[in-house]
């Protein structure tokens, strides 16, 4: 192995677990501290299933920086520099993640240790294949007898070719099997002590006891519920905690709180000689094999009282002042253990304390674990302001690690929350976070380039034209591109509407044109930058503003110098004049209704002398209508000297129009419509009165088609009101 990392060469070691990786890597790591200019880097890569964390960590044990965490960028250009030999112990990826590792380092030489149930790395890694086998015979005998201090004896020698053939040589049955050993011994010592002693009144012990013999083979393979039987108490509790944090083992240092024993911090070297414990990284955890056994043993049965307790004292000690952030950090793995088994309540504790500790420490991967462990807690409490919190920090962690679109869902969720809690302040400080968002989304965004036209399709002959925008003053002349380069005529004129920019053609003057055949239609040049805006009348909304299809290019006369303006698109006419029929058709349903509104009044009405209302069906002699007139947008009111029917018949209703001397002359206020290019019917409607001041015949109400709209006079009987 020394060899192949002096050469610069890459290497996987796979073994199963509890075949001495960990002691291997420490020789490795003794004979390689001088070959490469960055040292040697022993890592952890248990539960790291990407590259990323582990390139931090590569980083943070080479770079002086602390509390800096660089961007993805700086990232991969800072640890391609880095020349070391890196030890990774409990590799748990492969494939493309593996390959990402190796690539992201090219100048690093790596001892990778994993178990055969890893992912395998791809064809292009070149990794060389170093498998760990299980010891001989000799090495097994020499192990035990260095685990016991002294010689086998020749039945302790053929229990142990025994346990080697059981365990195909596996070193971690013999540090066990040495635990056993000596247990054993000790047992054997006190009682020869003993024998010496008179026994006590109360002493139950018979004195003819027979010496401990040799575990069973079964006993020695599954060693676990016979060694924690004969430790002591306090480790035997940190034994279950251990078990309920799913193998996890707290630092020596909360054993005492966490167990309740003064001392209890001494059972971490305890069990650690009985081969119960395996180091991982800088913290310990269960051996391979003990957490089942221990289970099987009933060290299970208190789990979630362990773990309730550990969330409570981690919960404490997590949010104390005195606590750095990169001692919580460091017991990552025991917290997270301690948040998935504890209840509801501690939990939602745990995670609202252990959260800002593991981002000030820069560890991401445990500050996303945690938020997300919080905020479903927080969810089965019912504790929405717990929720609204997660959830923003879970936006907070996506926007510094650039997915915006995660950030946003959380912001978002989070201010929904906190809404509905009328909490003012944390909403506030949402939409703060979502304003971050959209800086980061415009900065990461490419500008739109400025507006330009498309260069027309090439021709024979043509013309040729600018387009340009109406807010601009008109462009000076510019010389031509080529000097026989046609006209084109430009493309239609975009109506103009409020709000939005629109285009028109100009001219260019040029200083040469040839005539000739007119190109095919362009494309019109319809700017993409500004909102549109509602329009501010009917006939906007009517206007064929954007049409689909392109008209044809009308032709062009001989240029003498100077391009020939092409006229503007007409706008179409038809719709103008159906809208003042609509207008036309408004105002008799308006009369129409009004009159039936006075006709159903109780007060009676006479028509005035002199006065321009219209006669009631049943006239009262002496009463006077006022005189109410109205008038649209679109027909113009009735001045003085307007003649106006009288009824013949005293009994039929009949409409009279009069001048007003009292009234001005009034103009009209309709704006002059432009007759469509084909003639249209008009809506049925009567003509105007009569001017014969006393007719004999009521006036009749003839339709015939007119070209042009024109003011339409409605006479409604049995109505005081004349509409216009």
């Amino acid at each position: 192995l020394v060899r192949l990392l002096g050469r610069g060469r890459s290497v996987r070691l796979t073994g199963p677990a509890g075949s001495g990786r960990s002691s291997l890597l420490d020789a490795v790591a003794a004979a390689c501290a001088r070959l490469a200019p960055d040292g040697v880097v022993r890592l952890s890569g248990y539960g790291h299933q990407q590259p990323g964390e582990l390139l931090y960590a590569l980083y943070d044990a080479v770079y002086e920086a602390p509390r800096e965490r660089p961007e993805r960028d700086q990232l991969l250009a800072r640890v391609r520099d880095i020349g070391a030999i890196v030890l990774l112990d409990d590799l748990e990826m492969g494939g493309a993640a593996l390959d990402e590792l190796l690539r992201a380092t090219p100048e690093c030489a790596y001892l990778l240790a994993a178990t055969p149930d890893t992912r395998a790395p791809s064809d292009d890694s070149h990794l060389e294949e170093v498998f760990l086998a299980g010891l001989g015979r000799a090495d097994c005998l020499e192990l035990l007898e260095a685990g016991i201090g002294r010689a086998l004896t020749e039945e302790e020698t053929a229990w142990a070719a025994d346990l080697r053939f059981a365990s195909e040589g596996l070193p971690l049955r013999f540090v066990q099997a040495a635990a056993l050993l000596r247990q054993r011994d000790e047992r054997n010592r006190s009682r020869a002590e003993d024998e010496h002693d008179e026994p006590g009144v109360f002493d139950e012990r018979p004195r003819d006891a027979e010496a401990v013999p040799l575990p069973t083979l079964a006993e020695a393979a599954a060693p676990a519920e016979l060694l924690a039987s004969r430790v002591s108490e306090s480790a035997r509790a940190a034994l279950r905690i251990a078990s309920a944090l799913g193998g996890e083992l707290p630092h020596h240092a909360h054993l005492p709180a966490l167990v309740g024993d003064t001392h209890a911090d001494a059972a971490v070297a305890e069990l650690l000689g009985c081969g119960l414990l395996t180091a991982v990284g800088t913290r310990y955890r269960l051996a391979a094999g003990v957490l089942r056994q221990l289970e099987e043993a009933g060290y299970g049965d208190t789990a979630a009282e362990e773990a309730r307790t550990a969330a409570r004292h981690y919960a404490w000690w997590t949010g104390h002042a005195s606590v750095t952030p990169e001692r919580v950090a460091a017991e990552a793995d025991a917290v997270l253990a301690a948040l998935a088994g504890a209840d509801v309540v501690a939990a939602v504790l745990l995670a609202r304390t252990a959260a800002p500790a593991f981002a000030a420490a820069r560890h991401w991967e445990a500050w996303e674990r945690v938020l997300r462990s919080g905020a479903e807690a927080a969810r089965k409490a019912g504790e929405v302001a717990e929720q609204a919190y997660f959830h923003h920090e879970l936006g907070v962690l996506a926007l510094c690690e650039g997915r915006l679109d995660r950030a946003r869902a959380e912001l978002e969720a989070s201010i929904g929350l906190k809404g509905a809690l009328a909490d003012k302040r944390g909403t506030v400080a949402g939409r703060r976070a979502l304003a971050l968002v959209a800086d980061r989304e415009k900065a990461g965004v490419e500008v739109s380039p400025p507006l330009r036209l498309e260069p027309p399709a090439p021709a024979p002959a043509g013309g040729s034209a600018e387009a340009v925008t109406t807010a601009l003053p008109p462009v000076a002349p510019t010389a031509p591109t080529a000097p026989t380069a046609p006209a084109v005529p430009a493309a239609p004129a975009v109506p103009p509407t409020t709000g939005t920019m629109r285009t028109t053609a100009t001219t260019t003057p040029m200083t040469s044109v040839a005539p000739g055949n007119p190109l095919g239609p362009v494309n019109p040049v319809v700017p993409v930058i500004g909102r549109s805006e509602s329009p501010a009348n009917l006939t906007e909304v009517f206007e064929d503003a954007f049409p689909l299809t392109h008209k044809p290019a009308p032709q062009t006369a001989p240029a003498t110098g100077y391009a020939t303006a092409v006229a503007p698109r007409q706008r179409p006419r038809r719709k103008p004049a159906l809208l003042a029929g609509a207008g036309a058709l408004t105002v008799v349903a308006l009369g129409t209704v009004m009159a039936l509104a006075m006709s159903g009044s109780d007060d009676p009405q006479t028509p005035a002398g002199g006065g321009g209302a219209a006669t009631s069906a049943t006239p009262t002699p002496g009463a006077s209508a006022p005189d109410v007139t109205e008038t649209s947008g679109n027909v113009p009111a009735a001045g003085p000297g307007t003649p106006a029917p009288e009824a013949s018949n005293p009994g039929s209703p009949e409409s009279t129009l009069t001048p007003d001397p009292n009234q001005p002359p009034r103009p009209p206020t309709r704006k002059p419509v432009t007759p469509p290019p084909s003639p249209k019917p008009s809506s049925n409607g009567p003509k105007p009165p009569s001017p014969d001041p006393d007719p004999t015949t009521p006036p009749t109400t003839t339709p015939s088609p007119s070209p042009d709209p024109t003011p339409v006079t409605t006479t409604t009987p049995a109505s005081p009101t004349a509409t216009l």
